[in-house]
């Protein structure tokens, strides 16, 4: 999953809605610099990624994919994913996904001890909204070609918006199937019933979607 869903998943509180962004940045076990729920929601992200990367309905949407794109559909995936939840983010929260978008982003601009590539890129994040710019599914061509530029292989992702513009009902489709699963999972590890939400990855087979911007 992409950050729009971790942040959604991952916890309101804000240590624990920094933590969900985190977990695309911190790499190994060596947490302590961080709160405990920063901690707690850095492990909660990951263990959301590996629930996600072996879910069959997962699975099923990346064969969707033709065998050339299929290396890095999970890159197109993840960031078609937050784009079905920012377009219907009214059926997952009570608060309009401004308000929450702009909550996180107060957040990034309070906290002075950022993990660094995340601190590199926060104010690009904040100055384009990123976590409300999928509601708009052209910019995720946009997403994909600046990745792409990164990439060992950059043909991976050539023609990659053409395929979801042409698989957009169908993995819309899976999506509306995985996501309520994927939230009641969530659920259960956070230890508490999480109530729509108040203040609003990367496949593994996939280089992770952060380590690529």
């Amino acid at each position: 999953m992409n950050y729009l869903a971790h942040l959604h998943l991952g916890g309101q509180q804000p240590q624990q809605l920094l933590g969900s962004l985190y977990g695309d940045f911190v790499k190994g076990a060596a947490l302590e610099d961080f709160s405990i729920q920063a901690q707690e929601a850095i492990r909660l992200h990951r263990r959301i990624d590996a629930f996600t990367d072996s879910h069959p309905v997962v699975r099923k949407a990346l064969e969707r994919f033709s065998v050339t794109r299929r290396r890095y559909a999970g890159i197109a995936l993840d960031m078609f994913f937050d784009h079905c939840l920012a377009s219907n983010w009214e059926q997952y929260a009570d608060q309009p996904l401004e308000v929450f978008t702009q909550k996180v982003y107060g957040l990034l601009e309070a906290e002075p001890a950022l993990p660094e590539r995340l601190a590199q890129i926060a104010p690009l994040m904040i100055s384009e909204d990123w976590f409300g710019a999928y509601r708009d599914f052209s910019m995720i061509d946009h997403g994909l070609e600046v990745i792409s530029r990164r990439l060992s292989q950059p043909d991976g992702l050539l023609h990659a918006y053409e395929e979801l513009t042409s698989l957009y009902l169908p993995l819309s489709e899976d999506f509306k199937e995985f996501y309520p699963l994927l939230r009641q999972y969530a659920q259960s590890r956070l230890g508490e019933a999480m109530p729509k939400v108040m203040v609003g990855g990367s496949s593994s087979s996939s280089p992770g979607y952060a380590e690529l911007l």
